[in-house]
């Protein structure tokens, strides 16, 4: 058996039967995550997408699921930047619907409507067999057509020594808008493994923004598949804070023609944390556009990932793809992988890829400092520079503005 398959196959042993949905193919899942275990092991290292990223970390942890009190969910949910806003917040993996704000309409639990999707792939994805034998609850959010949603926020607070397993659905009919904003922190050695299905009817736009706050010794792992039709907009944004280890992994596919996608990131890390974002943009269709830019600001003996593919198929003409990466290194101990990829079977595309490395500015520095300003905060403040194209990118300004204030904080928490 490979590596971390025997503990959470014996709690799916043991959970068989009282699991919602479909038993069979949680069955499927739970035998393809027996074969291929937690990425880490020798076999794993031979699959190209784990290349930088090992979860024997997670194999080696001893979890345990457990109800945290209510006033421990409260603490964390009280210190978190939350929005005026409806908000569906999950407490160890379950719905706390006495801490949410409901949307008026257009919401389900995965408990009551369970629903795995057609996107995700359990026999090739291990952490999704993981999430599809587990998973337990989690949210439906669908949008009819025409129809603006506003913004609805997805908090996911985790405690104690568990691990989690949500499994998000959002569904936006023709023409329909929605912002989603997802927040996910707690406290404790945990892991959590969330598993999102995202489906943009045509001239639907969905702006979908992540801000990743973990506790400093916990595991983050999130796996998206995002279908895009025709003249549809899928605008993600996420900002990984927190967690000893995360992943954040996204595959996105512009099914209709004219279809957009941008799949931007900022990563700030420190300490020995360790953070992954991948991500397959799959143009299928012409006269589709993506954007991907990836902002790491690398402290300690830290270590960034970001894998980018780009694929275009031969129908997808007049296809407009670009992607990069940017690392600012603040330690000499700090590391950066980067793996730009493109895979392109039209003739008629513009498709570009960059990627550059470096470190704090001297002469900036010296500016700053001659001027009064001492080391800490002139460091702040070119590194605030740095990643301000990235959070620009964010277009509604409450938003940006609470994700400015998460920077600022763990700015904060390095002085403390």
């Amino acid at each position: 058996m490979s590596i971390g398959a025997t503990g959470f196959l014996q709690r799916y042993e043991g959970l068989a039967g009282r699991l919602p949905g479909d038993s069979a193919l949680r069955s499927a899942a739970a035998a393809a995550f027996k074969l291929s275990g937690l990425p880490g092991g020798t076999q794993q290292r031979r699959i190209e997408a784990w290349k930088y990223t090992s979860l024997r970390s997670v194999a080696e942890a001893n979890f345990q699921p457990a109800t945290a009190p209510h006033h421990e969910v409260e603490t964390v949910l009280a210190g978190l930047l939350l929005l005026d806003a409806p908000r569906i917040v999950f407490a160890d993996g379950t719905l706390r619907a006495d801490l949410s704000v409901m949307p008026p309409t257009g919401f389900a639990s995965f408990a009551d409507q369970p629903d795995f999707g057609t996107l995700s792939w359990p026999d090739r994805e291990p952490m999704v067999a993981l999430n599809t034998m587990l998973a337990q609850d989690g949210a439906a959010l669908h949008v009819p057509a025409g129809f603006g949603a506003g913004i609805v926020q997805l908090v996911s607070i985790a405690t104690g020594d568990g691990d989690f397993h949500p499994r998000h659905s959002i569904r936006l009919a023709k023409g329909a808008r929605l912002t989603v904003v997802e927040i996910s922190a707690g406290q404790g050695r945990y892991l959590l493994n969330t598993v999102a299905e995202i489906h943009v009817a045509e001239g639907a736009h969905l702006t979908h923004i992540r801000l990743q706050d973990e506790a400093a010794t916990a595991f983050h792992i999130s796996t998206t598949y995002a279908d895009v039709e025709t003249g549809g907009t899928y605008d993600s944004f996420t900002l990984n804070l927190g967690a000893k280890l995360s992943r954040t992994e996204v595959r996105a596919q512009l099914s209709g023609a004219g279809a957009i996608v941008h799949l931007n990131a900022a990563q700030i890390l420190t300490g020995s944390q360790h953070a992954d974002f991948t991500t397959v943009v799959g143009h299928a269709a012409p006269g589709c556009s993506s954007r991907q830019t990836v902002k790491n600001v690398l402290n300690g003996r830290s270590r960034g990932v970001f894998q980018g593919k780009i694929e275009v198929a031969r129908i997808a003409q007049k296809t407009d793809g670009y992607q990069m990466n940017q690392a600012l290194l603040l330690s000499p101990d700090a590391e950066i992988d980067c793996k730009p990829e493109l895979e392109i079977f039209a003739d008629d595309v513009k498709c570009s890829h960059g990627a550059t490395v470096g470190e704090l500015d001297a002469d900036q520095m010296f500016y700053l400092r001659s001027r009064g300003i001492p080391d800490a905060e002139a460091r702040s403040i070119l590194v605030r520079a740095f990643l301000a194209e990235a959070l620009d990118a964010v277009a509604d300004e409450t938003i940006r503005n609470r994700l400015e204030t998460a920077v600022g904080q763990w700015w904060e928490r390095q002085k403390a």
